[in-house]
């Protein structure tokens, strides 16, 4: 007891009452006596009633490893993470919207006496989660519980960080010690960000700018994904140009630097996604720039993106949002990757426009889901190595596919509920799809994948439609064992109202009736028959979105990853406003609503007029343009 009480005048507390304020002789330490739980011989661990990176309110955050918690809490050992939604908790739904498996290599336990030792722990131990769905579900019941009671107790919010352990002999769980949380909870989210170069210096090359953010490093020339292991994080990549295979180090970039694309390609969509400036369509970067050169990578000066030499000055404003103005246009979302939605769920936005499916599958799955449904059928014995090792725990390989995209979905679902989010079934082509793992087996060659075997014509196809039924089962475990009914599914590339109505039948398999328990079924309004056949397709689906870029591409009769041609690619262009204007009139007659997706109305305020004027329902953006869009559109209307 000795040294607990001396325990106040350590280095460590001394410092923490020093920056914190407090005087060292007006605080008192008593010492507790609790029973002794056995977690040595079962689990432990931390967990907070706040997202402990972002402050999102409404997520408790559970880590767990094997053996006494001192681990856990010092940082020794890489434990599981649970994240379990609180809102539909309560209403009694099993919300547990992500499972990370931590390696979880050694654990502590007594040495006899009084003292204790890390040991190894076995391998097989290591490869399954510390806790069961239940004890994940129970402890954040508790979470729930415990920061209810705090918060009324000190009449404010009150996130908590609890610890708690697991007896290996009664196989009880405790609850060992809370206190409030003090960094999330003590932070302003209404904050606006902007960035703005402080002096200009020798422009190297330009390009077309995404994103309105400044980065620079050192620059990293790669020509070839095979040699992606030799990006470090913080530098500026710079490429040809990118596809789903490059996403892993792109968020670890400063900003990216591509020959080849244009402002609809997939670098500029997911550096948009990523808050990463980048400049596509350079045509020589990868001659002009050379590795550990330094630049600056400048995107907040309009359509041009401009990389200068050396790392210039730069400052970030920050903007406190008071008084938001309200809009008839709802202000949607664009997203794509789970991990950033909690961060993003600050933004005021009234909920999400376009939440991609493929990310999650590309980054988080990985693997082709025929791989997985046939996975003895392999025949790439490397390939079938790796589906193998990411699938371990798995009996049925299948159900590595339906975890992960319900999590996905549920992530998204549950951190802008109970707002509507829209998520666009898979919409890889052909050659995006062979690229996963195990992919190349069950994909033909074509030749434009662009207009070929991509959307709606998978999912009732003899020889993808089970893949398509795995998507369904993740939607369905969203919406009924998760409680996220605010999801609402949208059928991509859809060519005719025939394929909707197949597509619709594919979905009743699974249980996903339209209508039943109000789910809603969309469809993205992308193809020039979509409008002109409008009236049928408002009898099979319950909204509309337009995509911007493949309709602009379809009308015009261009290909929209081409850098040849990205000076014709222009949403404004009169053929593809009309074909809008007609879209919106004829589906607002059909009592159906209709949104659009894409960065046009931000990129250009007068198609934002032209939006807000013919009365669309929706405009959904990338992060980094809802607030600029949302102040733009209040104006148009008056607000």
């Amino acid at each position: 007891s000795h040294k607990c009480f001396a325990s106040v005048f350590t280095d460590r507390a001394i410092s923490y009452r020093t920056i914190k304020g407090f005087d060292h002789f007006d605080v008192a330490l008593s010492v507790g006596i609790q029973k002794m739980v056995r977690s040595d011989l079962a689990t432990s661990g931390v967990m907070f009633s706040i997202d402990t990176e972002t402050g999102f309110k409404n997520a408790a955050l559970i880590t767990a490893a094997y053996g006494l918690g001192e681990n856990v809490v010092q940082g020794a050992v890489n434990p599981d993470e649970y994240l379990v939604f609180k809102p539909t908790l309560r209403e009694g739904f099993r919300t547990i919207i992500n499972k990370r498996l931590g390696t979880k290599a050694i654990k502590m336990v007594y040495d006899g006496g009084n003292s204790i030792k890390n040991v190894p722990v076995p391998e097989r131990q290591q490869e399954q989660f510390a806790l069961s769905d239940d004890e994940i579900l129970q402890l954040a019941h508790w979470a729930v519980i415990i920061e209810d009671h705090y918060s009324q107790v000190r009449g404010s919010y009150t996130p908590m960080d609890i610890e708690w352990a697991k007896d290996g002999i009664t196989k009880s769980l405790y609850i060992v010690q809370a206190r409030p949380e003090t960094v999330q909870s003590q932070k302003s989210g209404n904050l606006l960000r902007s960035y703005q170069l402080q002096e200009k210096g020798k422009v190297l090359l330009t390009g077309r700018a995404v994103g309105q953010a400044i980065g620079q490093g050192k620059v990293r020339v790669i020509l070839d994904t095979h040699n992606i292991s030799e990006f470090k994080p913080g530098e500026i990549l710079v490429t040809n140009k990118t596809d789903p295979d490059w996403e892993p180090i792109m968020k670890k970039a400063s900003a990216i630097v591509t020959n080849q694309g244009g402002r609809t390609c997939h670098a500029a969509i997911i550096a948009r996604e990523m808050g990463i400036p980048a400049i596509v369509g350079c045509e020589n970067a990868t001659k002009l720039l050379y590795n550990s050169k330094a630049v600056t990578v400048d995107c907040a000066e309009g359509e041009v993106g401009i990389v200068y030499d050396g790392l210039l000055p730069f400052e970030v404003v920050e903007t406190v949002l008071d008084d938001l103005p309200e809009t008839r246009t709802r202000i949607l979302m664009n997203v794509g990757n789970p991990e950033e939605v909690f961060r993003l769920s600050a933004i005021p936005a009234d909920g999400v426009g376009l939440a991609r499916s493929e990310f999650v599958i590309a980054n988080h799955i990985g693997v082709h889901p025929l791989a997985l449904l046939h996975f003895d059928e392999v025949e790439d014995e490397v390939e079938k190595a790796k589906i193998a090792e990411l699938t371990m725990g798995y009996e049925h390989k299948a159900d590595f596919f339906i975890d992960r995209l319900a999590y996905g979905m549920g992530g998204i679902a549950a951190a802008f509920y109970p707002k509507p989010v829209i998520v666009r079934m898979s919409d890889f082509k052909s050659n995006e799809y062979a690229n996963l793992l195990g992919g190349k087996q069950f994909e033909p060659d074509e030749e434009n994948p662009m207009i070929g075997w991509r959307g709606a014509s998978r999912y009732y196809h003899p020889k993808y439609r089970d893949a398509f039924g795995l998507e369904c089962m993740a939607l369905k475990r969203v919406r009924d064992k998760m409680g996220l009914a605010n999801v609402i599914p949208m059928i991509p590339f859809c060519r005719t109202p025939q394929e909707g109505m197949k597509v619709l039948g594919e979905m009743a398999k699974y249980g996903l009736e339209r209508g039943e328990n109000g789910l809603q079924v969309y469809v993205m309004c992308e193809l020039p028959s979509n409008v002109i056949l409008m009236e049928q397709f408002a009898q099979v689906f319950d909204g509309f979105s337009i995509g911007s870029n493949d309709l602009t591409q379809l009308v015009l009769g261009l290909d929209r990853d081409s850098a040849l041609v990205a000076d014709i690619f222009d949403e404004r262009h009169d053929a593809v406003r009309r074909m809008i204007k007609i879209a919106i009139t004829i589906a607002h007659e059909c009592g159906r609503k209709i949104g659009i997706c894409g960065q046009a109305p931000s990129d250009h305020p007068e198609f934002a007029k032209l939006l807000v004027e013919l009365g669309i329902d929706s405009i959904s953006l990338n992060p980094d343009s809802v607030l600029k869009t949302r102040f733009e559109v209040a104006k148009l209307e008056g607000c």
